[in-house]
């Protein structure tokens, strides 16, 4: 007699890739700040320490890559299980995020193993993994937003993640404008500008760990399918 396989609800996967991001760039600059390798303030308005600096020294350094190096790799199971998700709707969109979420992991990576050495080189890695991964994340999310829009049940929060990706795009442009308008004053508010992003992409993926909680989405441990 055939027994049914168990199958497992995986949104936790999805809420720690949102969250474990988020807590490691925050513990590292409360590690950061009390021992005194950055100040005191409140970084989304204040200017005293960009995402890369608060992880770039002491112990905040080994606390960094200790979580972020982990959440590479949750990255890249998020977005190949996003697109497994909307298969099991019958939504042809979202092909390539699986893809997306590969280079944006790699882009991140790159950043992580570069943060704390000097050189050009590195300097180089850094740059290159950071604007890799918010654009390559920020594409992603929005290929998933477009597509939810086409699941009858999930189409009002697809509206609403597409809105925060629009957002999101906004609040980038700005930061662009405001570099080229006000160069001078731009070097005291581009801090507050990424970590603003950065809480903007983990609070997307927030959502969507929500979501394929209220979908019920889950996983054969035969056939690893919805």
């Amino acid at each position: 007699m055939k027994t049914s396989s168990p199958s497992y609800r995986i949104w936790p996967l999805a809420m720690c890739c949102a969250l474990l991001p988020f807590l490691t760039i925050h513990l590292s600059f409360l590690i950061s700040a009390i021992e005194g390798n950055v100040g005191w303030c409140i970084p989304y308005w204040e200017t005293c320490s960009s995402i890369s600096r608060a992880g770039r020294h002491g112990t905040a350094y080994f606390v960094f890559k200790g979580g972020m190096i982990p959440t590479c790799v949750l990255m890249v199971l998020f977005w190949q299980l996003n697109r497994v998700w909307l298969q099991s709707f019958r939504v042809s969109m979202g092909r390539a995020l699986p893809w997306l979420g590969v280079v944006s992991s790699l882009s991140l990576l790159i950043y992580t193993l570069a943060l704390g050495h000097a050189g050009d080189m590195f300097n180089m890695m850094r740059r290159i993994g950071v604007v890799g991964w918010f654009g390559l994340t920020w594409i992603a999310q929005l290929q998933l937003s477009g597509a939810l829009r086409e699941v009858p049940a999930l189409r009002t929060s697809g509206q609403r993640l597409l809105q925060l990706s629009l957002f999101t795009l906004l609040m980038g442009l700005l930061s662009v404008l405001l570099g080229v308008l006000m160069p001078e004053r731009y070097n005291d508010i581009e801090n507050a500008f990424e970590w603003s992003l950065a809480l903007l992409l983990n609070v997307h993926a927030l959502l969507v760990a929500l979501l394929w909680r209220r979908s019920d989405f889950s996983l054969s441990a035969r056939t690893g399918e919805h």
